[in-house]
């Protein structure tokens, strides 16, 4: 089954550590989307907060070996957006509008990322990237098992 399109797509933390657990509930499924992502050759973008989160999540739950193959396999491959002051600034705008505890900056950020870079597929299980009205990758039904946790 074909669900990654020609465009690029933003990496979210949620699917992406899921990839490194094989531990995590999801690992299966991000996983076996992740290889077909790609396979895909779409362009692949990450904020440097997504990194950042990635860093601290990867270190302290898996070691720096996980650290080392986020480098050494995945970052290669993927054009890393820089936040800026402005971009800072509309995501925390956003945050605050939105008023709701499950949502997170990092995630807020790659909402108007998306925006501005005209992203419309994130590779992610968290269920604000189809709340903003984002395509999302896996799709959900692949991912029906379950709760879906909310990252």
């Amino acid at each position: 089954m074909k669900e990654v399109g020609p465009g690029p797509l933003m990496l979210d933390t949620s699917a992406l550590y899921a990839v490194f657990d094989r531990d995590d509930h999801w690992h299966g499924v991000t996983a076996e989307a992740w290889g077909e992502v790609l396979h895909s050759q779409a362009p692949l973008l990450v904020t440097n907060y997504v990194l950042v989160e990635m860093h601290a999540l990867l270190g302290r739950r898996l070691g720096v070996a996980a650290v080392a193959a986020l480098h050494d396999h995945v970052l290669p491959w993927v054009s890393t957006v820089w936040v800026d002051e402005s971009l800072h600034r509309e995501a925390q705008s956003a945050l605050r509008v939105a008023c709701r505890r499950d949502l997170s900056l990092v995630d807020c950020t790659s909402f108007v990322c998306m925006r501005r870079l005209g992203v419309k597929t994130a590779f992610t299980i968290d269920r604000h990237f189809e709340q903003q009205g984002f395509e999302v990758v896996p799709r959900p039904e692949r991912r029906s098992r379950g709760s879906q946790r909310p990252h």
